[in-house]
C-alpha cells in the first residue's frame, strides 16, 4: 500500500481570482502587511500497487487526467510506502 499526496496550483502568470479575493478582503480588514495570496490544492490517495513505480505512474495518470488542468495548472506528486 502507497500514500500519495498531490499538490495543484495554477501556473505562473495565471491569475487565480479567488486568490485575488482573499488578498482584497485581508486588505479591507485592515492587515496591510499581506502581500500576495496564494492558494494551492492538496489531495491525498492511498494507493494498493504492487509496486512504487506502479503507483507512481498510477497516481501521475490520475492527476494528468483528472486533478489538475495541464493548460492552467501545474502539480507535484509524492508517492510513500506505508
Amino acid at each position: 500500500m502507497y500514500n500519495g499526496k498531490v499538490t495543484v496550483q495554477y501556473r505562473n502568470g495565471i491569475l487565480d481570482p479567488q486568490a485575488q479575493a482573499i488578498h482584497r478582503a485581508v486588505k479591507s480588514l485592515g492587515y496591510d502587511s499581506v502581500q500576495e495570496v496564494e492558494q494551492r490544492k492538496e489531495f491525498f490517495l492511498k494507493l494498493d500497487c504492487a509496486s512504487k513505480d506502479q503507483a507512481n505512474k498510477e497516481l501521475d495518470e490520475i492527476c494528468q487526467k483528472l486533478l489538475a488542468n495541464p493548460a492552467i495548472e501545474d502539480y507535484e506528486y509524492t508517492v510513500e510506502e506505508e
